[in-house]
């Protein structure tokens, strides 16, 4: 039963991989946002933006990170919403596969889809003048990060890809998620915040992860960032998982 689930997955995450690879333009226009706001606020908020460090591209790139992600799920609810309305799930469910490899090969295909788009993000930080003197340990510890946050989303997007009515409906959840940073430590730190701000800033899982990168990068002590983050990470992760299960067998059955 395990090696027909890998198989079918592996057969269906190379249906999935060749549609991204016909339409370059979704990973593209999944890192044009996060780019455009990284060259906004470095060129031209950066230089009033005080957040005790010397290089803002610096500081900035996690929660850029972050945001690239939260654009690049959208599409997985988006493609899930055509699959189900185009009869492509009821097709997969009348051949003798695996019938959770249908979820899991869309979930790879975000998870493949989104790591290009971030790769494209950082070379853009590069030559924007980003640099870390992390060792290879801390880049998988950043890279093992972002894919636990990616994996999470994708979970949550594959909810209302599978349930909402319309193709905008399906894509629009993402739209909190993409703002979400914003009111964390990703763009300036929490300290000058209001209050109430300050304490939902402080406390909400963009802020943890964003720190937990940012220490990686600079060589800094992670300290209980990194365990709150992976906390964060897997719970979202497993209450998402569940509830996607569930919308699915509701749907097909």
């Amino acid at each position: 039963m395990t090696k027909h689930f890998f198989g079918d997955t592996a057969t269906l995450l190379g249906r999935s991989l060749r549609h991204i690879t016909r339409s370059m333009d979704t990973i593209i226009t999944t890192a044009i946002m996060p780019i455009a706001f990284m060259l906004l606020f470095v060129y031209v908020f950066g230089g009033a933006i005080n957040t005790g460090t010397d290089s803002y591209v610096n500081y900035l790139l996690p929660g850029i990170l972050l945001i690239t992600i939260a654009s690049g799920i959208s599409y997985t609810a988006f493609r899930l919403f055509l699959d189900m309305k185009g009869g492509i799930f009821e097709r997969f469910q009348s051949m003798p596969i695996a019938r959770s490899s249908v979820l899991w090969a869309h979930v790879l295909t975000s998870l493949v889809a989104n790591l290009i788009s971030v790769m494209v993000v950082v070379l853009v930080a590069l030559l924007m003048g980003f640099r870390s003197g992390a060792g290879i340990l801390a880049w998988l510890a950043v890279a093992g990060i972002l894919i636990l946050f990616t994996l999470a989303l994708t979970w949550i997007a594959v909810i209302p890809g599978l349930s909402a009515k319309t193709a905008d409906g399906a894509s629009a959840f993402s739209y909190p998620l993409i703002f979400l940073p914003f009111i964390s430590s990703a763009f300036v730190p929490t300290d000058p915040m209001p209050a109430p701000v300050r304490v939902f800033a402080e406390n909400q899982p963009v802020t943890y992860i964003v720190n937990a990168v940012r220490a990686l990068f600079t060589e800094q002590p992670v300290g209980g960032d990194i365990w709150i983050t992976l906390g964060w990470c897997v719970g979202i992760l497993v209450v998402a998982y569940f509830f996607a299960m569930m919308t699915y067998r509701r749907k097909i059955s």
